[in-house]
């Protein structure tokens, strides 16, 4: 599974549309839109590889999207320790941190929400950030 991260989305742009655009090139096995940025996982490396660089720079409703590797986390990364806060309240599929946004996604709703109340507005990395859920997930935003 490689996953690829998708910058510069334009409003219109939709998950079934960029799903669509990205499984020219090969099985896209999930897709989810946060704000201007997407991220899809594709089933093998050939594949995505090609999709990067057929649509890094295609126009989508006349703006010039950014394709790239999502730049995976080394173990010991911020992105660990915030998937380790959030484990304490349930189980934590996935986590990403995107300049001042970060995305966890964890499966059960109710654990979600159970994290939402004990972390929102709580301070990481010397910094404050505030919790949303979206349908993709939770979305951290760094409020400094």
């Amino acid at each position: 599974m490689v996953k690829i991260f998708i910058g510069n989305l334009p409003r219109e742009a939709d998950k079934d549309e960029i799903q669509a655009l990205f499984a020219k090139y090969g099985e896209v096995t999930e897709c989810a839109i946060i704000k201007n940025f997407a991220f899809v996982h594709m089933d093998d490396r050939k594949s995505a590889t090609k999709a990067i660089r057929s649509l890094h720079l295609h126009k989508l409703h006349g703006t010039a999207i950014n394709v790239e590797a999502s730049r995976g986390k080394k173990p010991g990364s911020s992105a660990d320790e915030l998937r380790t806060l959030f484990e304490e309240y349930g189980t934590v599929s996935e986590c990403a941190i995107v300049k001042n946004f970060a995305f966890v996604h964890m499966d059960n709703s109710d654990e979600a929400m159970d994290a939402i109340k004990g972390l929102d507005n709580f301070e990481f990395q010397a910094m404050p950030w505030w919790i949303t859920m979206r349908n993709t997930g939770l979305v951290l935003h760094l409020t400094a």
